[in-house]
């Protein structure tokens, strides 16, 4: 016997099958109420049950009004028992000696110092307290305020000051960046011997097939040394031109490729690129130590290793 899909019930026939009584009953037991929010009225927070018509408008302002008026006319009861004032018990007397330093546990010192101690003001005290590694008797910001200062005293108030926040510092956006990738691409496909150094550090709307062309241009550019291309999204098709970039280009020392969009296959494809190139010192790939450690080519980037630091 096969059981039925509930999403098979027509509900607008059952709907009209149903009498006006059964509807009633069904919208009574939909209703949403909320009888944890004690602002509304009674009425509000719990279903009706009654069939009664009000016998009046309701007004919510005049009823709480009412409320509070009926609240400040009602007088306070006395208490059953009246505060006289009374103090019962023993006063606490601490025992003669407490709170002092037992003698072996005193610590003598020079004279100078324990004058320079004795006249020291709290901020001054604070300071001393960072400056010995005390940092559980101040806050952060003292701590680091007295190790960051040399000569002065940085912390102005003492080590029971109350705690206030810094200022709120507004730092300005940096300024885009101001190279036009297409005249870019044309002075390194000119192999101009004025540009020795390519920047097109955050420029996201760079196209991959530009990125690709840049790259074709470089193999034979003699005058570039430093190819900056971090945050423009490159890929992998983009690490595999570099690759093959770097077979032929016998130029470029610098390269910056920063790009969490390429994966260990195009970060392999470099280092092994790398074992044909002897000019390149310096490459940086984000995350790069973390592709290779998951992948086949960990040799070689050991092998590039004493060359590229």
């Amino acid at each position: 016997m096969s059981k039925s899909d509930p999403r098979d019930i027509d509900e607008d026939a059952i709907l009209k099958g149903m009498s006006p009584e059964e509807i009633d009953a069904l919208e009574y037991e939909l209703l949403e109420m909320d009888p944890e929010n004690a602002i509304l009225p009674a009425g509000y927070r719990q279903r009706d049950q009654t069939k009664k018509s009000p016998t009046g408008a309701f007004d919510r302002d005049a009823l709480l009004d009412h409320l509070e008026k009926t609240a400040l006319e009602h007088e306070d009861r006395d208490d059953l028992v009246p505060f006289t004032g009374e103090k019962k018990g023993r006063a606490f007397v601490p025992k003669e000696g407490h709170g002092k330093i037992p003698d072996h546990e005193q610590i003598t010192l020079e004279p100078e110092l324990e004058e320079a101690l004795k006249n020291a003001t709290d901020a001054e005290m604070c300071d001393i307290a960072a400056i010995l590694g005390m940092y559980t008797l101040m806050s952060n910001k003292q701590y680091y305020d007295a190790l960051g200062t040399t000569g002065t005293i940085a912390n102005t108030e003492g080590i029971n000051s109350v705690v206030k926040p810094d200022a709120f510092k507004i730092f300005p956006d940096e300024p885009p960046n101001p190279t036009n990738v297409e005249e870019t691409l044309q002075q390194i496909q000119k192999n101009d011997s004025s540009l020795f150094e390519v920047n097109l550090n955050n420029i996201k709307d760079i196209p991959i097939p530009t990125l690709k062309e840049i790259f074709e241009a470089m193999k034979g550019n003699t005058h570039v040394e430093s190819l900056s291309i971090a945050a423009t999204r490159s890929n992998d098709p983009v690490a595999y031109s570099v690759a093959e970039m770097l077979q032929e280009n016998t130029t470029l020392q610098s390269l910056n490729i920063e790009s969490n969009f390429i994966t260990c296959e195009g970060m392999n494809a470099i280092v092994k690129a790398m074992a044909n190139n002897t000019t390149l010192t310096e490459l940086c790939v984000v995350l790069y130590t973390v592709c290779c450690q998951r992948c086949s080519h960990r040799r070689g980037l050991t092998l590039n290793y004493d060359r590229l630091h």
